[in-house]
């Protein structure tokens, strides 16, 4: 019988949703629902100088938009210092932890002396079975009893078997401030246990922080997690993604026109693979996801990829589906007549939503401003004459092909070549020397408006 896998992801809302939590996101999301288990969501804000309660919102909004839909209520750390407190007293009388009552000097000192002797900087336990009379203003902090020899040690569900030693990594680390809040590993242990975390998909920049909560789960009496470390995102440079390599927030991604389909699709193979496969819906991904498959490898960002993956979806998916994210971006092709053509005739080129809502205006609205470059290069006298011949020859056909017959039909009447008159025509049309086929255009914009916008462009060169 296959346990019951409940994961989960625990931002901090300090920041908002980068690619790289996204893609932690999803990884312990598709393994929940592969399994049929539970997706948790969690928000680290016990940092009350540094949380944003817009920052939190937006980490939700970018669930939202994305489709990642949690089970269960959120879990705000915030609203559970009391129950903190209960475990940290807990571990006091079970004299498991204790207080501390070293100063920062006496740190501070501390530390100079062990780099002094090139030692690594320690605590050195002098409170750990302290008897005596507690120095007075000090405030303690409350450190735990970790071991003092020996390995620590654990099977990651990528990297395989790790070791640590206890000398190397390991003092008695704090897990209550002096003023009582508790630290990140401390709560970390209290609610994934609590909430009943099977397995945890985390970065490996998280890998450190795995032997002090093995002791505390060990202290504690909890049931240890199934770690798995990520291996880091690289740009292309093979340096740590940064924002300068497009490590921005999720939201931004939507705001640049790409859709959660593609982006989704994008990060999910940025280190798990499934043979040579390359498009997954979420509902495959579903099918499909096990962690276990997950390279050890650092992975490549490569925006052209998304470029790429994007131009996919914006093909294939539904014209609800592409209109309803167009909304998002305050452009709605629901009232556009022939707006299912429109879009066809659109996205067979668009790599992004914004060029597709650009090409859309430059079709949908008589053109106010022509491209100075594409007239200079493409537009001259005798291209003119010809374009005000064509412009009082149209007339009315029903589909691009009948519409190319005609142009056929004319350019042999007229002994000259589409090339002569095509990129003229789609300035005249469009006002720059970009769109889709010349025959679509004239289908989509009809007779008349094709005539009133050669005429006016016409008007505009003799000005």
């Amino acid at each position: 019988m296959q346990k019951k896998i409940i994961t989960r992801f625990a931002p901090s809302p300090t920041g908002y949703l980068h690619i790289g939590g996204l893609r932690t996101a999803l990884y312990n999301y598709l393994y929940a629902k592969n399994r049929g288990g539970k997706f948790l969501l969690r928000i680290e804000d016990t940092d009350l100088k540094r949380n944003s309660q817009e920052a939190t919102q937006a980490i939700i909004e970018a669930f939202k938009w994305c489709g990642l839909h949690y089970d269960e209520e959120i879990v705000y750390q915030s609203k559970r210092l009391e129950l903190y407190k209960q475990y940290i007293q807990r571990l006091l009388d079970e004299k498991k932890a204790y207080y501390c009552y070293t100063s920062k000097e006496e740190l501070d000192e501390l530390r100079k002396a062990q780099e002094a002797r090139k030692e690594r900087p320690r605590y050195d336990g002098r409170y750990r079975d302290f008897k005596g009379i507690a120095p007075s203003g000090i405030e303690p902090v409350v450190r735990i009893k970790a071991p003092l020899s020996g390995e620590i040690s654990f099977n990651d569900g990528i990297k395989g078997k790790i070791k640590f030693k206890v000398a190397d990594i390991l003092d008695d680390f704090i897990i209550a401030r002096s003023d009582g809040t508790p630290t990140y590993n401390f709560t970390v242990v209290i609610d994934d246990a609590l909430m009943g975390i099977s397995d945890v998909i985390r970065g490996d920049d998280h890998l450190s922080n795995t032997p002090k909560q093995i002791v505390l789960y060990e202290a504690l009496g909890f049931e240890i997690p199934q770690f798995f470390h990520l291996a880091m995102i690289h740009g292309e440079d093979g340096k740590k993604l940064s924002k300068r390599h497009g490590a921005t927030d999720v939201m931004e991604y939507k705001a640049m026109g790409i859709l959660p389909e593609a982006l989704l699709n994008f990060l999910v193979r940025l280190g798990w693979s499934h043979n040579d496969d390359e498009i997954f819906s979420l509902a495959e991904l579903e099918k499909l996801f096990n962690p276990h498959h997950i390279s050890k490898s650092a992975s490549s960002y490569s925006f052209k990829k998304l470029e790429w993956l994007n131009a996919h979806y914006i093909k294939t998916l539904p014209f609800e589906r592409i209109n309803q994210q167009l909304k998002d971006l305050n452009f709605d092709l629901s009232a556009v007549h022939k707006a299912g053509f429109l879009l066809d005739i659109l996205r067979q080129r668009a790599k992004t939503l914004l060029e597709l809502i650009l090409g859309a205006k430059s079709i949908l609205e008589p053109p106010k401003h022509y491209d100075e470059a594409a007239v200079k290069k493409f537009v001259n006298d005798e291209n003119l004459i010809f374009l005000e011949k064509f412009a009082n020859a149209l007339k009315a056909q029903s589909n691009a092909k009948e519409f190319e017959d005609f142009t056929n039909e004319f350019l042999e009447k007229n002994g000259i070549k589409l090339k002569d008159i095509a990129q003229a025509l789609r300035i005249a049309l469009t006002g720059n020397a970009v769109s889709p086929s010349i025959f679509e255009v004239l289908e989509f914009l009809g007779i008349q408006e094709c005539k009133q916008r050669i005429q006016k462009f016409l008007e505009f060169r003799k000005k």
